[in-house]
């Protein structure tokens, strides 16, 4: 029996898949500016922004996955914050931007603790099965 995903799960799909949507946004005017002033070579142009391109992707799977009420995509959306933590700690101390590494980091933890409520987790322990 497949149930729906209580609303902080969905709530956290949402936020993930902004996630997603934005990390596009970015790479596509990451692209833009490097196509208009030309500072880097192709090779290292294209082969960050497949990968970058590729964790959004997978982001935005992620999000649309929690909004449908699957347990597996719990774990990936809690190990992708967990990387973009270190990406917020990094905007904050050694990129000297601490507003954009705030912003970002709060946003995560958001996701994290929506992830982690004990609503959240009775449903990704399927607690539900074991009820007449």
């Amino acid at each position: 029996m497949n149930t729906a995903a209580p609303r902080p799960v969905r709530a956290a799909g949402v936020l993930v898949g902004l996630q997603g949507l934005v990390g596009l946004a970015g790479v596509a005017a990451g692209l833009f500016d490097v196509a208009v002033h030309g500072s880097t070579g192709p090779a290292l142009v294209g082969a960050t922004a497949a990968c970058l391109a590729g964790f959004a992707g997978i982001l935005l799977v992620v999000g649309a996955n929690l909004v449908r009420g699957r347990r597996g995509a719990r774990t990936p959306a809690i190990v992708a914050q967990l990387l973009l933590l270190g990406v917020c700690w990094y905007a904050i101390s050694p990129s000297s931007q601490p507003v954009y590494g705030i912003l970002s980091g709060a946003f995560c933890v958001a996701v994290l603790v929506l992830l982690v409520c004990p609503p959240a987790s009775r449903w990704a322990a399927g607690a539900h099965r074991h009820q007449p």
